[in-house]
């Protein structure tokens, strides 16, 4: 009988990093567009590095730095409990640095195609820069903040590299399907390799789909071809 735990780690961490993503991609995108010159080139630079990094180089870093036998590690631990090395909570770490650019590069393209007179119309109407952002900003933005969040929640799905150095593969704990499909096939088993491998496909089809809807929604046309 397949054993149905890679899928549901797989989607609790991929729910969890998007939650963690959405968040703190759109606040990154935000502050960096207020930015100019060198200092938005930087945090530019820094908010995107993960997409271009290797996995297992951005695990190797999070392995460095969460290890119990360094400092910062030993201190959440310490102070908190917290263990990440080896435990879920590894696991949405690492999906959640691997698949933060997606989050940011699409929210900040979408806020970089905003109508500014739509945010200088309500200073006019002496709105706060908080409120502007959230009964103006956002809702303006929402096609792309949502593909952004889409591509973001499959990117956490598929995570593997970063995710085995930082939380390993512990069947039933943090296992997720990458690992799953890389571990039978070493087993020499590819017919359930296959059958994960169907799994991917379908998810990762109704991503797409979903994506695709939401961009359509945010282009609706009265043509038609």
């Amino acid at each position: 009988m397949l054993d149905w735990s890679p899928l549901w780690i797989s989607l609790k961490t991929g729910i969890a990093a998007t939650f963690f993503c959405f968040f703190l991609g759109i606040f990154a995108a935000w502050k960096t567009m207020k930015l100019s010159g060198a200092k938005k080139a930087v945090w530019d630079g820094i908010f995107t590095l993960p997409l271009v990094l290797p996995p297992t180089v951005a695990g190797f870093f999070l392995l460095l730095l969460f290890s119990r036998r360094r400092i910062f590690g030993n201190f959440l631990y310490q102070t908190f409990e917290l263990k990440v090395v080896q435990s879920w909570l590894g696991c949405i770490i690492a999906a959640t640095v691997i698949a933060f650019p997606l989050m940011y590069r699409n929210a900040r393209a979408a806020f970089e195609q905003l109508d500014v007179n739509l945010i200088y119309a309500g200073r006019t109407l002496g709105m706060s820069e908080s409120r502007i952002f959230w009964k103006i900003v956002l809702p303006t933005a929402s096609p792309g903040v949502a593909s952004g969040t889409i591509l973001t929640f499959a990117r956490a799905l598929g995570e593997y590299g970063a995710t085995s150095m930082l939380a390993g593969n512990i069947p039933g704990k943090t296992a997720t399907i990458s690992q799953k499909i890389g571990m039978v096939i070493q087993d020499g088993d590819y017919l359930t390799a296959g059958v994960w491998v169907a799994v991917v496909l379908t998810m990762a089809f109704g991503i797409l789909f979903l994506m695709n809807l939401f961009a359509g929604t945010g282009k609706r046309s009265g043509k038609r071809w």
